[in-house]
């Protein structure tokens, strides 16, 4: 890899990591072609990136970002999205089912280098269209009790009436 292309790497993955909010370090060794297909694949459904890139670029990308000092050591692979829930569940849900090929090593989530702990916890959050699901039943239940209510009544009023 030339000097240029160094560069050009380092340029790219510091301007995504400035905009994500979450990134994700995984170690990927024995994994497939395909099975790294189907991560990416995975990833590009939820929003996520998934990149492998030398630990030294990514260093100084995640440096560059001013995200911290991150330590790297082996084959690692690098997902991170726009939004802290994104990226941790696709690399939990692919870990879960590659165990013995696929582990999440740290990672960094809002700014601040994480351990597998964490990434974990923000795996297990609903994701932003399930709260947004959430928050709609809750609002919609008043309604629905308001309704189921009026029903009965008029039922009830029908039945004295006949």
């Amino acid at each position: 890899m030339t000097k240029q292309q160094k560069s050009e790497v380092v340029d790219f993955l510091t301007g995504e990591f400035k905009a994500s909010q979450a990134i994700v370090v995984c170690d990927y060794k024995g994994l497939t072609h395909k099975e790294l297909e189907t991560l990416r694949n995975d990833a590009r459904e939820n929003g996520a990136k998934v990149q492998v890139a030398k630990n030294t670029l990514v260093t100084v990308a995640v440096r560059n970002a001013e995200l911290g000092d991150i330590e790297l050591s082996g084959t690692n692979i690098f997902l991170w999205s726009d939004d802290q829930i994104s990226a941790c569940k696709v690399a939990d849900k692919f870990a879960m089912a590659n165990k013995d090929k696929f582990e999440i090593k740290s990672g960094i989530i809002e700014g601040e280098i994480s351990d597998i702990a964490r990434v974990n916890a923000f795996a297990k959050l609903p994701s932003r269209e399930e709260l947004l699901g959430m928050l709609a039943a809750t609002w919609m239940a008043p309604v629905q009790n308001f309704t189921i209510g009026l029903d009965a009544l008029s039922k009830k009023k029908e039945e004295e009436a006949a």
